[in-house]
């Protein structure tokens, strides 16, 4: 038994290091680790509590399958001018992100509504099989939430990694709704296309790459076994999800806590059964459906599962875009440099408010005023 479970201990590793910036380690976390869990108790992110949601429901994919969905209005109670919908990466779920739910809440320069849900296989939503596994139907899926929670008005849509390749995705199947409701799009931390080629193994990523096969067929067959063994062998290496998922290695540990919790929660068969569908994800010329939008392509410079080079790649087919470099900042940059990643996600969402709309301290947030005021910025 012993072999087993350090074969799927690793594997399980590698899978979720090569996407998500996290190793499923093969012992118990050292004692320095376990200090830093405490120490992440007595932070201001680990005592303050999540912003409840407005809303909670379950919406039906296509196939049936469940997706679970929170709304979060303003928080002064005023009406919301458009919807900003967040959709997260592979491996996550809708807490990532906790920092900017928080401060979208409170934005009245126009006030929003927030469209949150966890991708299939993640979070709270049901187990797809491993042929739904695929970016297309995430952006069946995205396209099922916007028609049951947001199915009029003027969208913002934000998608990190692997949720910003749902959106160019929902572009090659839906380019009605870009040309006709949807304002702005934000790219944070994404890849258009050759996932393989920087940044990930494609060892990792390939479909004739027998350790991933192999493992996802045991997950299948034996998911008691293979999710015990997984958390046998120390569950998510703590130093390794900072090393790998953040730029800054004196990153606030509460947020490296967060992360582990929410790979840790991310079973080995949606791991494996994700793997070739990020490994031919080639969406540049998609991009192209996105151009009547107001865009904003952000990233860390020390990403190193999708390194800048892939944002960049995106800005030169999106020469309108405003694109942004976050000097020092890792993979998940919206929870490593939240107040960065804010500031330019509330640019962007004013530069699509409707025309005229102004804010409680009666400054304009008309387009070409606050897209003027970003170009500065960036």
């Amino acid at each position: 038994m012993r072999p087993v479970w350090k074969a799927v201990s690793w594997a399980g590793g590698v899978l979720g290091a090569a996407v998500t910036g996290a190793a499923v380690g093969v012992a118990a976390h050292s004692a320095r680790g376990a200090a830093r869990r405490r120490q992440a108790d007595d932070t201001d992110f680990g005592r303050r509590p999540a912003l409840p949601p407005s809303r909670e429901s379950t919406v039906a994919a296509d196939d049936g399958l469940p997706l679970s969905v929170e709304e979060v209005d303003p928080r002064d109670g005023g009406a919301a001018e458009l919807t900003v919908v967040l959709v997260h990466g592979f491996a996550l779920d809708r807490r990532c992100w906790g920092f900017q739910r928080a401060s979208l809440a409170e934005l009245t320069g126009p006030r929003v509504r927030q469209v949150l849900f966890d991708l299939r296989g993640h979070g709270r939503s049901g187990r797809a099989s491993a042929e739904s596994s695929t970016i297309e139907q995430l952006a069946r899926d995205l396209d099922a939430v916007l028609r049951a929670v947001a199915p009029t008005g003027p969208l913002v849509l934000v998608g990190h990694s692997m949720g910003g390749m749902t959106i160019m995705a929902l572009a090659e199947q839906r380019p009605d709704l870009f040309d006709d409701r949807v304002r702005g799009v934000a790219f944070i931390g994404t890849s258009a296309g050759q996932v393989g080629g920087s940044g990930l193994p494609r060892m990792v990523l390939s479909r004739r790459n027998p350790v991933p096969l192999a493992l996802g067929r045991l997950a299948s067959l034996q998911p008691v076994l293979v999710e015990g063994a997984r958390r046998a062998g120390g569950q998510l290496a703590w130093s390794l999800v900072r090393r790998l998922a953040f730029g800054d290695r004196s990153v606030d540990p509460a947020l490296v806590d967060l992360v582990d919790d929410m790979i840790d929660s991310t079973s080995v068969r949606v791991l494996t059964d994700f793997l070739e569908t990020l490994g031919t994800h080639d969406r540049l010329l998609a991009l192209a459906e996105l151009r009547r939008c107001e865009l904003l392509v952000l990233g860390g410079d020390a990403d190193r599962l999708t390194p800048f080079s892939h944002s960049e790649t995106m800005a030169e087919q999106l020469p309108e875009a405003t694109l942004v470099r976050v000097a020092g900042a890792g993979h998940l940059v919206m929870l490593e440099q939240a107040d960065t990643v804010t500031e330019h996600l509330v640019a962007l969402i004013r530069r699509c408010a409707p025309e005229g709309d102004t804010g409680v301290d009666g400054s304009d947030t008309t387009k070409d005023e606050d897209g003027q005021a970003c170009q500065q910025q960036a």
